[in-house]
């Protein structure tokens, strides 16, 4: 059987997207709601109609709300609960680059960021208790609105699988976006040979 996972890329600050600023009420409401939220959510939308998944809703424009409605309720229960529990365990929110040297090193801290975090108070590394607990309650509360062949533990689970690879997947983006952005231009065999 194959599951219905919505697709709603991380919450989080993009790579694109400054950190948000003021209280910490306004910057969870900017994520929970903001511009860039909805985007993601859209763009998890359009996906799912282009791919017809679950295929019960259908193509029209019913469908690409229902999916759409999906996803916004995966993305809103997902970080409720996530900066409920991060900010009561003092979590650190967001993603912030590596300092270590190589790819390997970087490529390692991006992927376990995803499920590991930093202290408030003291900055030690600590589990993502507020990022895992989220995403596997959105994976799992989300099968209450979708299709009956998809109310089960297992599609559940898949769907906040798929959201961890994604969360993942944007952090290695986020920590080599300088590189990616700034690529150092190579000079071309003739222009090596000139100098």
């Amino acid at each position: 059987m194959l599951c219905h996972v919505v697709v709603v890329p991380s919450m989080a600050d993009t790579a694109l997207d400054p950190a948000p600023t003021g209280s910490h009420a306004s910057r969870v409401t900017k994520r929970l709601f903001g511009k860039q939220a909805m985007i993601r959510v859209g763009a998890g939308a359009a996906f799912g109609h282009v791919i017809n998944s679950p295929r019960e809703w259908g193509r029209g424009i019913s469908g690409l709300g229902k999916r759409a409605g999906s996803g916004l309720g995966f993305h809103i229960i997902k970080g409720s609960i996530q900066y409920t529990v991060g900010t009561i365990r003092h979590e650190e929110f967001g993603y912030h680059p590596s300092d270590k040297v190589g790819f390997k090193p970087r490529l390692t801290y991006a992927l376990l960021s995803t499920v590991i975090t930093r202290d408030t108070r003291t900055g030690a590394r600590k589990t993502a208790a507020g990022k895992i607990s989220g995403t596997i309650a959105a994976g799992l509360i989300s099968r209450l609105w979708n299709p009956t062949r998809l109310h089960t533990f297992a599609c559940g689970f898949s769907s906040a699988g798929i959201s961890f690879g994604i969360d993942a997947g944007s952090n290695v983006v986020r920590e080599f976006w300088p590189e990616i952005r700034h690529r150092r231009r190579t000079p071309r065999p003739t222009e090596a040979l000139v100098k």
